[in-house]
């Protein structure tokens, strides 16, 4: 018999009961008159999820990488430059997609394990005198090597050069989880999708732009057809969409919405980092193993990325992991592939999954021939845990 499985992959997340009973519901009509009392309403509370008072926001039916494209072709120009660094397989996928759509892409390749190089942005703005860059590519949580970038240093850097280069972030794995202040960084486009820190299933790409780069929208000259925001502003205005909606996954975020603010954005953001600090106090009680993460201040709440030891096959954890224990752990990508495996610690979680999944890490690790202790990495978790009471009951 196989049991309800352990889902520890840094998404799709955990879909909490609320949210799939939400989903639950009959085929709507998504031109009925009062459709907007649920789409309108959405909009508004997806900008206090994004700490924007000025920003737009839009919903499209689509994954994450929609959001970049949508976000690219709505402000940007053929052939114009844009500034992007590479440190993990989602940035990397980022900057491709800049270069096959034809930008003038300058690519800061960084050492994985690293985080948005600030300084050398801030060097390569300010020697930009004729200001050719016209967008700065960030990328606020890496879910490929578990680090996180400090988006508000990009805009002082930005600041600083006295540049006006518009500031996109992609926020797929950090939105709804690590904190994220639009309006207070200054960020002109933040990108994310349903299936991580809003704990809904794939197929949302939820996004807000900036007054300024609605502003850049109107002398874009980009194709688009699908992700137009001219074409979603008409309709979005009351409360519709140029196209059919994915009505059930609307209804599921409007519930997901309620739990995040019934907890508190400031509490969900506690909860993340207090999980992580204990999947992190595990890794380093493990023999051999160690994050990919560089340093504390590039350690993400949302995911750990961890070498294995040597000697050991990361692909065989993970699917003994799988096949023995019932569970599921992220996989490592591009060139860290066979060197690790990562535990995803982002929406609906709480200590006790994280346990299990510690325990199971622990034991997989140990029947692919580490050299580990079993239950060292679950006690130091547990001595984390037991140091700070949070109220987990809401998210879990």
């Amino acid at each position: 018999m196989r049991y309800h499985p352990g889902l520890f992959i840094p998404g799709p997340t955990n879909v909490p009961n609320e949210v799939r009973m939400a989903m639950n519901l009959p085929m709507e009509d998504m031109r009925s008159p009062d459709f907007p009392k649920l789409t309108l309403p959405l909009f508004a509370d997806l900008k206090k999820v994004f700490k924007t008072e000025t920003g737009q926001a839009f919903i499209y039916p689509s994954s994450g990488t929609g959001g970049w494209e949508a976000v690219l072709t709505n402000t940007l120009n053929p052939g114009d430059k844009v500034l992007i660094s590479t440190f993990g397989q989602f940035s990397l996928l980022w900057a491709d997609m800049c270069q096959r759509m034809g930008f003038d892409t300058q690519v800061v390749e960084c050492e994985w394990g690293e985080g948005v190089p600030v300084e050398t942005f801030h060097d390569i703005l300010k020697a930009d005198k004729e200001h050719k860059i016209k967008a700065v590519l960030t990328t606020q949580n890496e879910t490929a090597t578990g680090v996180t970038s400090d988006i508000a240093g990009v805009r002082k850097a930005l600041d600083a050069a006295g540049h006006p280069a518009l500031l996109f972030v992609d926020g797929v794995s950090s939105v709804g989880s690590i904190d994220f202040r639009m309006d207070e960084w200054g960020v002109d486009a933040i990108v994310s999708g349903s299936q991580k820190g809003f704990m809904l299933p794939t197929g949302l790409a939820i996004i807000a732009v900036s007054q300024k780069a609605l502003e850049a929208h109107k002398s874009s000259k980009m194709h688009r057809c699908f992700f137009s925001f001219e074409d979603m502003s008409k309709f979005n205005k009351d409360g519709y969409f140029p196209y059919t909606p994915a009505t059930t996954l609307l209804r599921g975020l409007r519930a997901s919405l309620d739990l995040m603010f019934e907890e508190g954005l400031e509490n969900i953001f506690a909860r993340h980092h207090h999980v992580a600090n204990g999947v992190r106090a595990a890794v380093e009680a493990w023999d051999g193993c160690r994050l990919v993460a560089k340093a504390p201040k590039w350690h993400s709440d949302t995911v750990s990325a961890i070498y294995v030891p040597q000697g050991v096959d990361a692909v065989k954890v993970i699917r003994h992991a799988y096949d023995r224990y019932t569970t599921s752990f992220g996989s490592g990508l591009n060139k860290l592939a066979g060197k690790v495996f990562r535990i995803g610690h982002l929406g609906a979680m709480n200590e006790l999954m994280l346990l299990g999944a510690i325990s199971v890490a622990e034991m997989s690790l140990v029947d692919c021939g580490a050299k580990i202790q079993l239950g060292s990495g679950v006690a130091a978790a547990q001595a984390v845990y037991t140091k700070k009471t949070i109220d987990l009951a809401k998210a879990a």
